[in-house]
């Protein structure tokens, strides 16, 4: 087809854009020109029916392309255009798009069925800085692009967020009287409703005469992507017909901003007369119940899932996971974890068996959140040894898990792992490290990390600050504090956290007193409850209960539980049982379903050799069915961490321990 005339001068307008870099895109129209029949080649040799048998993607459907190509070749025939670009098509279904490139580059003869093939097959693939690039030369060489190409084109723009180039496309497509369909229109209203401009996307969207679904759902992800709720939820009350991308479009926006609770009522509403959820439904379903800890509706959608035996969807699983973890049951997790099926990635020397590396992740992850720190590493271990793709967040976990564990040789076997895959410590990884070495007792290592970070931000300021509190070194915290406004770093509210903790575990009180001081009146920063209870507890470790009493009453706080737990502890540091009588009972009154002043005022009046009254403390708290955390501790023996709870008798070697314990006592 020849091009029209005023095909050259927009083509040059479109080359003298900038160049793209690739960037996934991940939900683009998958449709194409329509391809040669395979009933009309002549190609000797060749089972027609593997044509149509073959699934694509697999590697029979890549043979089949391979041998048509050669057997094309052999005849001759694969300079006819028909054959060529049928050829062509064959390769950039099965996702060969090195070979698909080669073969359109020796075509004879380049029609727009031929360009457009290429570009839908680049355009699947998520390469579409490519496609942009391919359209200018297309239009260079003068072939003029149809309804399928610009429709790829104009989805690329949209991945891109390339709201200039959609323009100049839009622009070319009204200046040629090119007849918008459509998947055309709607394509050209994703450009404007992706790229943010609300106001001409919102124009389109009354012009167009036949609005399908398709443009409902794109204006309702224009709306929620801007955060106008109203005008979304409208649009979706007043849409004619909904299908399961509409729900999971407003569904998702709702949890996007904040309104999970809203979502979840709209999930129960699409149950009940909406379409059949599909696999982003039920994912977006747990998530739900992950986010919200509901428990039951995660067990809910899980025996859905498995009624309709989709258990197996990899998205599912982790979501499954995930929600497990997140809801305190890592013990589902690890069951729906265990049946996953296996996979097998070849290698040269090997194949690896190995789990999906996301679900991993989350049992990680999980693990950590729960306390669960043996199983964290076990399963972290095994990502290791399976040289499977350990991703940062995964990474910040287990350091975590051994910053609560305290070993620092574990520690400092995940520091080497880091260092050895290559990892840049970023900011996220460095205060990671740095909280997990102070709280394994190396402030050294701690110091020396925070020394060889590259970017000092105002995070690692604060967690090389937090590691001085801990180790009760306040001066050399209140002088980290100074040298870090002298470089020019703004400390944040959390930083005053950290150092009047470190003024309270160092004793400082005129420094504490400073500091507070100046975090309200030079820097703006509203006190919350956490400097509220730095400062009770500096004034207690410091002795002065009733000016600690004098500041809670004076500041309005006396209604704060986490308040009156710091100066409990205050009282029991210097044995005012009479004054850690009278905070108990006022922390009962604020929380009778709190365990912790029950357990501080026993442990006073043991302190204090008052047996009586500390068995009397821990009857009232036996009858209003509260108990007591117990006691859990750490070891590792040859590289592996091995958990223990007080009466714990599930660990495989506790028979051994107590019999030695016995041996120790005696």
């Amino acid at each position: 087809m020849k091009a029209r005339p005023s095909l050259r001068a927009d083509c040059i307008r479109l080359r003298s854009l900038p160049l793209f870099n690739h960037r996934p895109l991940l939900f683009l129209d998958s449709r194409a020109p329509e391809t040669v029949n395979p009933t009309r080649l002549e190609l000797d040799g060749i089972p027609r029916r593997c044509c149509h048998s073959a699934p694509i993607g697999c590697s029979r459907a890549e043979a089949v392309a391979e041998t048509f190509h050669a057997t094309a070749i052999k005849k001759c025939s694969v300079r006819n255009v028909s054959v060529g670009n049928y050829v062509l098509a064959l390769y950039t279904k099965t996702r060969k798009l090195g070979d698909a490139q080669k073969l359109f580059d020796v075509l004879p003869v380049r029609d727009v069925r031929a360009w457009t093939i290429l570009l839908s097959g680049f355009a699947r693939d998520g390469s579409c800085g490519l496609v942009l690039n391919l359209f200018r030369a297309m239009v260079m060489e003068g072939v003029c692009p149809n309804h399928f190409t610009l429709s790829s084109v104009l989805k690329c723009c949209s991945g891109l967020n390339e709201l200039r180039l959609g323009k100049g496309v839009h622009g070319w497509i009204i200046r040629n009287h090119i007849h918008v369909d459509a998947v055309l229109a709607n394509s050209v209203l994703d450009v404007y409703a992706k790229c943010g401009d609300v106001v001409v996307a919102e124009r389109l969207f009354d012009l167009m005469r036949e609005k399908n679904t398709i443009c409902w759902n794109v204006m309702i992800g224009a709306y929620l992507c801007g955060g106008d709720m109203e005008k979304s939820f409208d649009l979706f009350q007043r849409m004619p017909h909904k299908d399961v991308a509409s729900w999971n479009t407003i569904i998702d926006g709702l949890m996007q901003n904040g309104l999970e609770r809203s979502a979840l009522e709209l999930l129960y509403e699409m149950k009940g007369k909406g379409p059949v959820f599909n696999e982003v439904t039920f994912s977006m379903a747990l998530g739900l119940a992950a986010f919200l800890s509901i428990l039951d509706v995660g067990r809910q959608v899980h025996g859905i899932v498995i009624r309709l035996g989709i258990s197996s969807n990899e998205f599912i699983r982790t979501s499954l996971i995930d929600m497990y973890c997140k809801c305190g049951d890592t013990e589902k997790a690890s069951i729906v974890f265990n049946c996953w099926p296996l996979m097998f990635m070849s290698t040269k020397n090997c194949e690896i068996a190995y789990k999906d590396a996301y679900a991993c992740s989350s049992l990680v992850s999980g693990y950590v959140k729960n306390g669960n720190y043996e199983n964290a590493f076990e399963v972290f271990s095994t990502m290791v040894r399976k040289c499977l793709k350990v991703d940062k967040f995964t990474i910040t976990s287990i350091i975590s898990a051994s910053a609560n564990v305290g070993i620092l040789e574990l520690g400092r076997k995940i520091h080497a792992y880091i260092l050895k895959v290559g990892y840049y410590l970023d900011v996220h990884l460095s205060s990671s490290l740095i909280d997990m070495y102070s709280k394994c007792g190396s402030l050294d290592d701690a110091l020396s990390v925070f020394k060889q970070s590259q970017d000092l931000n105002v995070v690692l300021w604060t967690s090389m600050i937090f590691s001085f509190a801990l180790h009760g070194r306040g001066k050399e915290a209140v002088q980290l504090v100074e040298c870090m406004i002298n470089e020019g770093t703004i400390p944040n509210e959390i930083t005053f956290v950290g150092i009047l903790t470190a003024c309270s575990h160092a004793g400082l009180l005129e420094e504490g007193r400073e500091h507070f001081k100046l975090m309200k009146d030079v820097y703006g920063i509203k006190p919350g409850i956490e400097h509220y209870a730095c400062m009770v507890d500096l004034y207690g470790r410091s002795g002065l209960l009733n000016e600690a009493m004098e500041f809670i009453y004076s500041n309005g706080i006396s209604d704060q539980i986490a308040i009156w737990k710091s100066f409990l502890s205050s009282c029991q540091l210097h044995k005012r049982v009479d004054m850690g009588k009278w905070v108990s009972e006022k922390l009962i009154q604020l929380n009778s379903c709190d365990q912790e002043p029950y357990v501080l005022l026993s442990n006073m009046y043991a302190t204090d050799q008052k047996w009586e009254q500390a068995a009397l403390v821990r009857n009232q708290m036996q009858k209003g069915g509260l108990k007591k955390h117990p006691g859990q501790s750490w070891i590792q023996v040859n590289g592996q961490v091995h958990a223990f709870t007080m009466g714990d008798y599930l660990h495989p070697q506790a028979a051994e321990g107590h019999l030695y314990l016995a041996k120790l006592i005696g």
